[in-house]
């Protein structure tokens, strides 16, 4: 699919990886739909940021984990663009959750907006997706869902069923709905991430490098144009999967 003229649904498009494909995707001449949760001042900066590119951007609140929220912002993406053509799943916390625990209120919560958020959201576009004949679905998962880390239950499990749902909608919605996923390795370090956890980190991949979140957003744009692919997973992490043979 060209995204030129275009609208596409970012969740969680206001900051961090999920800003650097909304602004990937304007650039490219798609309308953008960002939503956020509680990121407004960031979810505006990234509106100006991606009108600058010529474009059309609405910022939208959901919890998408909710899904009266969902509901209420894809039907208000559509009464503005007329359709969403490309969903890209990206809001995630990413959260310790160790095992075993007697307070399961974070399994839960992570579990809900990643898992059924993306689910929600992919059930609410697939319709009018399937009516025009035409669209779009990438969901961003990690290695986490590949390779569970130790202390990281919820959104180890949660990544793993984002590959399982990919490949399930990938069916379900074809072949007019292309379904795909992108698992960034290092890409972006968390606030909390000392030097020296980010040079292992670095040290664990082929590249000897982290990545970056324009790395992530070139991979969805190849997904969005790349109409013979779909129901694949591609993994950008600079070769971490296989560092520990180096």
């Amino acid at each position: 699919m060209n995204p030129q003229n275009k609208t596409a649904l970012i969740t969680g498009g206001a900051r961090r990886v999920g800003k650097a494909i909304t602004l990937a995707l304007a650039q490219a001449g798609a309308n953008v739909v960002i939503n956020y949760n509680s990121s407004r001042d960031e979810a505006e900066q990234t509106v100006n940021e991606a009108r600058a590119f010529g474009v059309d951007a609405l910022a939208l609140r959901a919890d998408i984990g909710k899904l009266d929220d969902v509901r209420a912002m894809v039907n208000a993406a559509t009464e503005k663009f007329g359709a969403v053509d490309i969903l890209v799943n990206s809001a995630a916390p990413f959260e310790q959750t160790p095992l075993p625990t007697q307070d399961l209120s974070d399994w839960h919560r992570i579990t809900n907006i990643i898992i059924n958020g993306s689910l929600y959201t992919a059930n609410a576009v697939a319709p009018m997706m399937l009516q025009r004949k035409a669209g779009v679905i990438i969901n961003i998962t990690d290695l986490f869902g590949i390779e569970p880390r130790k202390n990281y239950a919820a959104h180890s499990v949660s990544k793993a069923a984002m590959l399982a749902l990919t490949r399930q909608l990938a069916i379900d919605l074809a072949p007019n709905v292309r379904v795909n996923a992108v698992a960034p390795g290092p890409v972006l370090p968390p606030a909390d991430y000392s030097p020296e956890h980010i040079a292992q980190s670095a040290a664990r991949t082929l590249l000897n490098r982290w990545g970056t979140p324009q790395d992530i957003a070139d991979a969805v744009l190849y997904l969005v144009r790349a109409d013979y692919v779909t129901a694949q997973i591609i993994i950008v992490d600079g070769g971490e999967q296989f560092g520990r043979f180096k």
